[in-house]
């Protein structure tokens, strides 16, 4: 008897403990992180400017800084959430009365080799993150977090501009 009573516990027991972490990580997964907390609150807004990418202290070539601008424009149009997409110093954007404005600094940059990416898949990837901060009217803190883009597998390596500008327009949908 004491020998089928081992088994069971031996058998339980793992059960029971992969439930329970799994419930731990789920609760921790579920809070919200800092800097998370106005992501919950809808802002209102018609009108949005989005200004070019600063450098900062990463190395990022001006094509990479370039292709950011423009896909961000494209994809920020594309989620509907504006009247308005103004390009830094468009004079009508002086007049939008609740507009917000697109700040984008570069953190960190790492340039990938398309070669390398399409011979193996473990080296090779384009890396880049940018601080992502949008402002009220008055200068007011809407959004600040940073927003990675990457390009792993296939495709050129200004594809990372893509991904990083797919994920700020996802952000601007559930913040708007």
């Amino acid at each position: 008897m004491q020998h089928h009573t081992r088994t069971a516990v031996s058998v339980v027991f793992p059960i029971v403990l992969a439930c329970a972490l799994l419930l731990i990580v789920g609760a921790v997964m579920g809070q919200p992180r800092s800097g998370d907390s106005k992501s919950a609150q809808k802002f209102s807004a018609s009108s949005i400017q989005i200004e070019p990418t600063d450098p900062g202290d990463a190395p990022m070539p001006p094509e990479f800084r370039v292709a950011i601008y423009e896909n961000l424009i494209a994809e920020i149009e594309k989620t509907g959430k504006f009247q308005h997409v103004y390009r830094s110093g468009d004079k009508d954007a002086a007049s939008a009365p609740d507009l917000v404005t697109l700040h984008t600094t570069a953190r960190f940059f790492t340039k990938g080799s398309q070669k390398k990416r399409e011979m193996t898949t473990v080296s090779g990837s384009t890396s880049l993150t940018l601080n992502v901060h949008i402002t009220d009217h008055a200068g007011q803190a809407i959004v600040d977090r940073d927003v990675q883009g990457r390009v792993r597998f296939l495709g050129e390596n200004l594809r990372a501009t893509y991904d990083f500008s797919k994920k700020v327009a996802s952000i601007v949908r559930d913040t708007f």
